[in-house]
């Protein structure tokens, strides 16, 4: 320990002698180091913590899966659920869950609040208890029960001022009353990555019971419920699946009309961290390589800064080892100054982190999955301390070898000082350099490719018209809940006031509304029969996506009429039913025909609905993501098919965003009780769609750009390094009749040289990477040659740079000072 100490005492020395050496050091280390610490902290909130919930690692998500019929995550029947409750013996418990969006109307302004409605055996398979009062009973999920609400603390604490009396009190919910029985704890969430409810919020504020009707195991309609399953120990996702198999194959035997045999019909189980990491896990896996290769060439360019210390203090080793100092004592000596370099940059490292960190949570994505959990915890803390201790340890390792067998007799006579020998720019010696600086520059071309192949899918996604125009659109969510709507013809009347009133606004030129907004995460669907057409053998219907609209949706949001007629006044509940169609529909159904007049009904062959009229053809929007295609798509008039619950749209000649404050003002008076939500701009929906991958591309862009800032500092300074060594033998050449410009070149050529063989090393691992990157990205090639060979030329320009600035140093040496100094 007393050795330990002594050598520690020396390292602080030493360091403290050479403040830029140390200072270069470190703040390289604390680059490399810090943006490890930082993805690390997100690997391991997102993968590696589990979820706050008991037994987490047996909690699954069950969906409802149709391939066949493009469906691939759907949610279930309340008949579905009992098959599975009653028919799979791999689980322990099986729960069910509605979401939804209720009006508060208790006290003050009438706020939107999200809910779900759950079985009893939710919160007790979660290990969930109530902070204040208790959560549902057995009994309540039957139905005839008094309504009863559990308020998350949250919602307690901002909504009625954590009021300690409030169990028993009535909230007023849809113009309903429910007595509060239970306050949840402070910790408790269940967001919708957990449960992502049909028609949910983001967040549950309000949980409910789910009393199922008497005739709710024969009910296979609605298929709008989640079913969340805890595995029993011992009982592998392998085996769950397996049996799950069995009862779909049973389902789609005996219900071969309601699960055709062309939709192969099965239900999947997903590990509950799977379901709430989602797709961002190769996107993690791609940061987490990205930091790696920063950390390598901070750590490549400090072994450089060693190694040109080292022959800086050759003497003084050589006096050190000629006054009885072994060799275990000069490398053990040299690796703790190199340690000590890397804990003080792992110190700065963590500073750098929680401010990143902090960046990400201010300025990140909201749609990153448990991005609240996301900070530097003791896993985090210990993680950074070892890859320190490591990083100091390797990067040490050969420099301190080196110093330790030098030649004692060479050095002391001080022989060797400026020959033209190793120590020249274009000698043999320094190899070791050279490899480190290549080893930089290839890594730093496989950041530039990665993150210029995501900046070009990201450019060609923005370029993707999403069949609309979102310039100058103001959207917002409204429901009218409560007994004054429960007549489905107030509803529309009441619409149509509305559309009314906006249109009256200064600047507004159309308003409407729908009830599945495009990019907005809202959807739905059903079957359909078209008039006429032959269905294949196994089909029974034809699965199509379905929206209600209100008003001049159309106009409001610029979808293109193709052929045909928007709805109209005339379109009413006692005329006949009619329908407008997306392009891709009538392509699909009709191709090369007039898809006008043709007729389709909802439901399978056997169905007796009533026939709807096809009356218009509008463009295809891209319902879903830009990057993914939608399917087929109808649209429905609000005035036939009424629903309480409509994203409203308006289109402005100015900033749509002024308008908010006007048209919370005209929907107030037309109810005082409707409050309105999810206020945003259409632009801003389609930025928030494109959020995650412009977040992605912003951190492996910024990654690279260090990379490539530590990668051209490390060409310098080796270059600069050589050619300082080889000062005598460039003096010499000057004597000899070489011009300033063939000193130039010869040098400038040898950077080149290793920028190429960087580049050539780099090519071949972009190639790998790309293909592992190829997920993340659109309309992009990952053997892009635009792409490769840009940033290739970036690179190679860079070197060249950098290699530049030395030689024209060195040509500027005057012979006979240098060989009189030699």
């Amino acid at each position: 320990m007393n050795t330990f100490a002594k050598d520690f005492g020396h390292a602080v020395r030493m360091l403290a002698k050479s403040p830029g050496f140390t200072l270069a050091a470190v703040l390289s280390l604390a680059i490399g180091i810090g943006a490890n610490t930082s993805v690390f902290s997100i690997i391991n909130a997102l993968l590696l913590r589990p979820l706050p919930y008991q037994d987490a690692d047996q909690l699954v998500i069950l969906w409802n899966r149709s391939p066949g019929l493009n469906i691939t995550e759907d949610w279930f029947s309340t008949a579905q659920y009992f098959d599975i409750k009653n028919g799979h013996h791999g689980f322990e418990q099986v729960a069910i869950a509605i979401g939804g969006n209720y009006n508060l109307t208790s006290q003050g302004e009438p706020e939107r609040v999200g809910t779900i409605c759950v079985s009893s055996n939710l919160l007790p398979m979660l290990g969930q208890a109530a902070a204040l009062g208790r959560v549902f009973t057995p009994d309540e999920d039957l139905p005839g029960k008094p309504a009863t609400a559990l308020l998350s603390y949250g919602m307690w604490l901002r909504h009625f001022g954590a009021d300690p009396k409030m169990i028993g009190k009535s909230v007023t919910l849809n113009g309903l009353p429910y007595e509060v029985v239970g306050i949840m704890p402070r910790a408790f969430t269940l967001p919708r990555e957990v449960l992502p409810t049909l028609d949910g919020a983001e967040q549950a504020d309000v949980l409910l019971p789910l009393p199922m009707p008497l005739d709710a195991a024969q009910n296979r309609d609605h298929e709008d419920y989640n079913i969340m399953g805890k595995l029993k120990p011992g009982v592998s996702i392998t085996q769950a699946r397996a049996e799950m198999d069995t009862i779909t194959a049973r389902l789609r035997h005996d219900y071969p009309q309601v699960y055709p045999p062309n939709g192969g019909l099965t239900f999947g189980i997903v590990p509950l961290l799977e379901q709430v990491v989602g797709d961002v896990r190769p996107t993690l896996f791609v940061l987490l390589g990205a930091v790696g290769f920063v950390l390598v060439i901070a750590c490549a360019n400090v072994a450089n800064l060693l190694l040109a210390r080292a022959v800086a203090r050759q003497k003084e080793i050589a006096i050190r080892t000629a006054l009885g100092a072994s060799r275990f004592r000069i490398v053990r000596q040299a690796l703790t100054e190199s340690v000590l370099l890397s804990v003080c940059g792992g110190a700065c490292g963590v500073l750098l982190a929680f401010l990143s960190l902090h960046w990400i949570h201010v300025f990140g994505p909201k749609s990153v999955p448990r991005i609240n959990d996301i900070g530097i915890d003791k896993v985090a803390l210990v993680f950074t301390f070892t890859l320190s201790v490591f990083s100091g340890a390797v990067f040490g390792l050969v420099p301190a070898i080196r110093v330790s067998r030098l030649d004692l007799h060479t050095t002391l006579k001080d022989e060797n000082r400026g020959t033209s020998g190793a120590s020249a720019v274009w000698g043999r010696g320094h190899n070791l350099r050279r490899i480190l600086v290549i080893s930089e520059l290839a890594l730093c071309v496989m950041l530039l490719i990665g993150s210029g192949l995501l900046i070009r899918s990201f450019m060609r996604l923005q370029n993707v018209s999403p069949g609309f125009d979102a310039n100058n659109v103001l959207t917002l969510e409204l429901t009218m809940s409560g007994p004054r709507y429960k007549d489905p013809q107030v509803v529309v009347a009441t619409y149509r006031q509305l559309w009314n009133r906006l249109e009256g606004l200064p600047g507004v030129t159309a308003s409407g509304a729908v009830t599945a907004l495009p990019l907005s995460q809202m959807f739905a669907w059903g079957p359909i029969t078209v008039e006429g057409r032959v269905p294949p053998p196994g089909e029974n219907f034809i699965n199509v996506d379905e929206r209600m609209v209100s008003g001049h949706y159309f106009e409001a949001m610029g979808i293109p009429l193709r052929s045909g007629r928007f709805f109209n006044e005339q379109d009413t509940s006692t005329s006949p039913k009619v329908v407008v169609i997306d392009e891709y529909m009538a392509q699909q159904l009709w191709p090369n025909q007039d898809p006008i007049g043709r007729r389709i009904h909802f439901g399978g062959i056997a169905d007796k609905a009533p026939w709807q009229t096809v009356v218009g053809v509008v463009g295809r929007v891209k319902q879903y993501t830009l990057d993914s295609d939608s399917r087929i798509a109808l649209y429905l008039p609000h005035t036939q098919y009424p629903t309480r619950a409509m994203n409203v749209v308006l289109r402005s000649g100015a900033d749509p965003a002024t308008l908010a404050s006007a048209v919370k003002q005209q929907i107030h008076e037309l109810d005082n009780d409707l409050p309105l939500y999810n206020v945003r701009t259409m632009n801003q929906r389609l930025d928030e769609s494109l959020a995650r991958r412009r977040f992605s591309m912003l951190l492996l862009g910024l990654f690279a750009c260090v990379a490539l800032a530590l990668a051209t500092i490390g060409t310098y300074g080796v270059m600069a390094y050589l050619v300082n060594q080889g000062t005598r033998e460039i003096g010499i050449r000057i004597a000899l009749g070489a011009t300033q410009r063939t000193i130039v070149r010869l040098i400038v050529w040898k950077g080149l040289a290793l920028a190429l063989c960087g580049i050539a090393f780099g090519l071949a691992g972009a190639f790998v990477l790309a293909r592992l990157m190829r997920s993340l990205l659109f309309g992009v090639s990952p053997s892009d040659p635009l792409t490769f060979v840009l940033f290739s030329l970036l690179l190679t320009l860079i070197t060249l740079l950098a290699s530049y600035i030395p030689a024209h140093r060195a040509a500027r040496i005057d012979p006979i000072v240098s060989l009189r100094d030699e």
